[in-house]
């Protein structure tokens, strides 16, 4: 892998991660349509990492109000107190996708990795946002929601294992449809990929110690540094776009790139025509 695919996968994996339009069905995407070889999972998680420690400082001090919530509660769950709260709502809404990323990975996903999965999955969840954003109300904060909300948000997160689904997308398509305002459901989906993305990191970090593969850790650490850097900026500009604005846009660029790589895959339209 050059320094040059490296850096197109890590910047485009920091823009899109907090865009609802699927980073991982775009870095997938990246090599099916170009001449540039396929980075596997590894590389795909390690360019995460970089999006969540962006996500762990821009709500840097949400995160330190959890910590010192938990102090008084003395880790004990306490959904009383605010920021104990929130902290026990992400956990919760992690236990179904630790579950079923699990039993996935036991059964393998590689098969996941499709053009044609991807291209229904951005165009019908596209819509479903659209639908989602566009008929809710918009009247709840993180405050307000129970434990059945975080785990319906859980569990719609489950979803975005399939690329071309968007984490971010399934995750704020939920928290519309629950009545979440936009700033406070984009919120609570970047929190939530806090743990779920440790979580897998930790799992491949793992693999790639054992596998002893002094490349692969090289390339690992320079996709999170690129990551991060674009990931941060996105963050910005997405939590700024959404004080005054809805989601329609990325709702218009899904049901547009969903249709040409649904066309693809049928031979109806060709564009593999990126060569380099």
């Amino acid at each position: 892998m050059t320094n040059f695919h490296l850096i197109i996968l890590s910047v485009l994996q920091g823009i899109t991660e907090f865009l609802p339009v699927s980073s991982s069905g775009h870095l997938i995407l990246i090599s099916k349509f170009t001449s540039l070889p396929d980075q596997g999972l590894a590389l795909d998680v390690a360019v995460h990492v970089g999006s969540i420690l962006a996500v762990m400082i821009y709500f840097s001090e949400d995160l330190w109000k959890m910590f010192k919530g938990l102090l008084k509660t003395y880790f004990i769950p306490n959904l009383k107190n605010t920021a104990s709260r929130t902290f026990w709502l992400l956990i919760i809404g992690t236990i179904p996708i630790v579950i079923v990323g699990f039993l996935l990975k036991e059964n393998g996903m590689e098969w996941l990795r499709n053009p044609q999965i991807i291209g229904w999955t951005i165009l019908g969840y596209g819509i479903l946002l659209f639908i989602a954003d566009h008929f809710s109300m918009t009247i709840r904060q993180i405050k307000h929601l129970t434990i059945f909300d975080a785990l319906l948000i859980g569990c719609a997160q489950c979803l975005a294992l399939i690329p071309g689904t968007s984490r971010s997308g399934v995750t704020v398509t939920m928290a519309r449809f629950l009545s979440m305002e936009r700033r406070e459901a984009a919120k609570f989906s970047m929190l939530l990929s806090i743990p779920a993305i440790i979580g897998a990191a930790t799992l491949v970090a793992y693999e790639l110690y054992s596998n002893n593969d002094l490349i692969d850790i090289i390339y690992a650490i320079d996709g999170i540094t690129y990551s991060f850097i674009a990931s941060i900026v996105a963050i910005y500009a997405v939590m700024w776009w959404l004080k005054k604005s809805t989601f329609l846009p990325f709702v218009i660029y899904r049901i547009i790139l969903g249709t040409i790589l649904i066309l693809d895959s049928y031979k109806i339209l060709d564009i593999n025509i990126l060569n380099f």
